[in-house]
């Protein structure tokens, strides 16, 4: 239950333009990866037929082993009000990939880490896409969909965060348990901005999206990245980033209710002078 005396001061506030408890409510929900990584969890699920979706030869089964935090396996999270999207383990063209399959819905599969500033290193994943969204468009709050998401979550100074996202973040809390993070990379696919693109969340600007692919000359094939997340984070918000705290991957079709699906290759950090083979 929301308490009550989070929201009064929300409603209060004319320049948050949130009047009631509803509006509040209908904006942190709509925020989606901009809450991070937070939520109620399930495992993804693994197909029947493949007796090895679980065996540690799967990498979205295996867990991490993150400086103070427990092992910890990859999970979905969904977001309260919201429609599911499946994750399921597949082979897919002799990868192991993760399949999303969104059907006006938005959730993510997420791992909990924790990696100390000095010890970002790089992010290697890939995906597939076999189409994009067609109504999507990331600078409108509306039709923000995306049909492939990697997310990376920071800690940071919470007592840098505005007034606005501060009371977020506890109602955030109040829902789920977990703060919003600090500050969230998120590369994405668009239709139609162009590649390394920066852009805001257009509902919080403690969400970044850098864009990787844009348009559907790419769509159909596998598509891999190696990314410097402190020079990613840097290039986002201008400063050095806080601890990582959470890795996810998200395929979104809640705001224009609509269907996507998409493969995601295993996502993993790797140390900064590592290099994965061709």
């Amino acid at each position: 239950m929301v308490q009550p005396d989070l929201l009064r001061p929300l409603e209060a506030a004319p320049r948050f333009a949130i009047r009631t408890r509803q509006g509040l409510l209908a904006l942190l929900l709509g925020l989606g990866g901009a809450l991070g990584l937070i939520g109620c969890s399930s495992a993804p699920q693994a197909p029947a037929s493949n007796p090895q979706a679980q065996s540690n030869s799967n990498p979205w089964a295996q867990r991490s082993q993150s400086e103070g935090i427990p092992d910890t396996a990859w999970q979905t999270h969904r977001f309260p009000g919201k429609s599911e999207t499946v994750f399921s383990y597949q082979r897919q063209d002799g990868r192991d990939a993760m399949l999303a399959q969104a059907d006006a819905s938005a959730s993510l599969l997420r791992q909990v880490v924790r990696v100390s500033p000095e010890q970002l290193g790089r992010l290697s994943f890939s995906w597939k896409v076999p189409a994009l969204i067609n109504e999507a468009d990331m600078t409108r709050r509306d039709m923000d969909d995306s049909p492939v998401r990697v997310l990376l979550a920071f800690d940071g100074d919470r007592s840098r965060l505005s007034t606005r996202n501060a009371m977020m973040s506890e109602l955030a809390r109040a829902l789920t348990g977990e703060d919003m993070p600090f500050a969230t990379v998120m590369y994405v696919w668009s239709n139609s901005l162009p590649p390394e693109t920066v852009l805001p969340s257009p509902r919080t600007d403690r969400v970044r999206k850098i864009v990787l692919e844009s348009g559907p000359s790419q769509l159909g094939q596998w598509l891999s990245y190696e990314r410097d997340i402190r020079a990613d984070y840097e290039r986002c918000y201008g400063e050095p980033p806080g601890a990582l705290i959470g890795v996810a991957i998200m395929t979104d079709t809640d705001n224009t209710q609509s269907q996507s699906k998409a493969w995601y290759g295993p996502v993993r950090l790797l140390p900064a002078t590592a290099k994965t083979a061709p």
